[in-house]
């Protein structure tokens, strides 16, 4: 990797800007994770089928980064390299959270479960679409030293997104006093109200971020890395070139990705129901009663309370890791998530499961800015957005997996109690703190430019 030698650092209110469009994409993802078990359920699935509807997210975002990712190196026109992706992602994600909620109502031909497992997986293929772009852009603009700041000012912004999306089916119950419970079958309103308001949200902070980001030409970029070698594979085959290619840092935070991600899903398919049954003593099939809606509703405000730890913890993740190392500050996090889902099974009143949040949140935030932070560094320019759709690999497989086999475990294994998937989860959390320590974190030596004095992050 050649020597940065050019690029400027950018201001706080530049990397905020940039990374605006986050909020929203975290918005509708949150809504997402919050709520799809959920509508799932409303519409039909039982709690050992759930996983099979979640494998449509993994799946599409395994395919569809690396796509975009290897387009988006090669996309230069007036809208700008990584932008077109935003716009586009974030229509193609507002539409889905509008006709999710009401996939009963679309389902002409064909059972509305299916409808809405349809539209869960158009809905996260077009938030890959968006996402992936996007942290590709951190790197693009940001030189080494501010990396780590950008990605945890992003996962801030992530954090302020995810608390509102996840706690607004809550509010808009409480405090607006929208219905919360509706007939067998039918979503109820205060969960179609805010898949609305988050496809506004979403689709405000993308044009944000299209409007007042600029993006380096072709020229300048080929200024700030003059003696990188050109790319001459331009197919799609060059992807699986790359893939055989990629760098040892990031192979070894492969295992860290898997353990993580296994544990994300198994925390977001399950923690509704098992929180139903395990706290408010909901039977299984049951997703109408007053009990299940305050079930859902609860983990709304514990997901939003995590997110909210997660993006005050970004704020404090580079000096964290200056005083020590991106590795341990990550391990750390993870081992603090790992022992907040394990506490789940011995809490006895639900709403004490908001201090194991805080301990989710701070892996949720280190999640989403230490891979990335240690990950670009070791990186060719040219070929941070393959390579940051590839990446997403090692966040897919771990879910696809769980997909497949998280399900039978719930039902032949767990005896349908889904509190020992989040028991799981747990563990694997506590396995992703141990491997981080054996990563290897390069970190490019950086040249200062006159006037300007680079802060190192180890």
């Amino acid at each position: 990797m050649k020597n940065i030698t050019e690029k400027p650092l950018l201001t706080t209110r530049q990397i905020f800007n940039m990374s605006v469009g986050f909020l929203g994409i975290q918005f509708g993802f949150a809504l997402q994770n919050g709520n799809a078990s959920r509508i799932l359920q409303t519409f039909g699935a039982d709690v050992e089928h759930l996983s099979l509807f979640w494998l449509a997210a993994p799946v599409t975002g395994m395919i569809v980064q690396p796509i975009i990712g290897h387009y988006s190196d090669r996309t230069w026109n007036r809208l700008g390299r990584r932008r077109p992706y935003f716009l586009v992602g974030a229509i193609l994600t507002a539409l889905a959270l509008i006709l999710m909620p009401n996939s009963s109502v679309l389902a002409t031909f064909m059972p509305a479960i299916f409808v809405g497992a349809g539209l869960l997986m158009i809905m996260d293929a077009s938030i890959n679409v968006a996402m992936e772009p996007f942290r590709a852009l951190v790197a693009d603009n940001l030189p080494d030293s501010q990396r780590s700041v950008g990605f945890s000012i992003q996962t801030f912004l992530i954090g302020i997104g995810a608390i509102v999306g996840s706690a607004l089916p809550y509010i808009l119950a409480k405090y607006f006093h929208v219905p919360e419970t509706d007939n067998p079958g039918v979503v109820p309103t205060n969960v179609k109200l805010s898949f609305y308001i988050g496809a506004a949200v979403l689709i405000s902070a993308i044009l944000w971020t299209i409007f007042t980001t600029k993006e380096y030409s072709p020229e300048e970029h080929a200024k700030f890395f003059p003696e990188e070698e050109t790319q001459h594979a331009q197919g799609l085959s060059a992807i699986f070139t790359d893939f055989k290619l990629m760098p040892k840092t990031m192979k070894q935070l492969g295992l860290v990705q898997f353990f993580s991600w296994f544990a994300l899903f198994s925390m977001w398919v399950y923690t509704t129901p098992a929180i139903a049954q395990h706290f408010y003593n909901v039977q299984p099939g049951d997703t109408s009663s007053k009990a299940y809606a305050d079930a859902g509703n609860w983990v709304g405000v514990l997901f939003s309370v995590y997110n909210g730890v997660a993006a005050g913890y970004a704020l404090l993740l580079p000096a964290i890791a200056k005083r020590t190392s991106r590795k341990k500050t990550h391990a750390f996090s993870l081992l603090m998530g790992g022992f907040g889902l394990l506490s789940f099974f011995i809490i006895k009143d639900p709403k004490f499961l908001v201090v194991p949040m805080v301990g989710i949140g701070l892996a949720w935030g280190s999640i989403l800015a230490m891979p990335y932070a240690i990950l670009a560094g070791s990186l060719p320019a040219k070929k941070i957005g393959v390579y940051m759709g590839i990446f997403n690999f090692f966040i897919t497989f771990p879910q696809i997996i769980n997909g497949f086999f998280g399900g039978w475990l719930v039902k032949h294994i767990y005896g349908g109690h889904a509190i020992y998937s989040i028991i799981i989860a747990g563990v694997s959390l506590v396995l992703g703190a141990i491997s981080v320590l054996y990563v290897k974190d390069e970190k490019k030596k950086m040249t200062v430019v006159p006037g300007v004095v680079p802060i190192e992050i180890n």
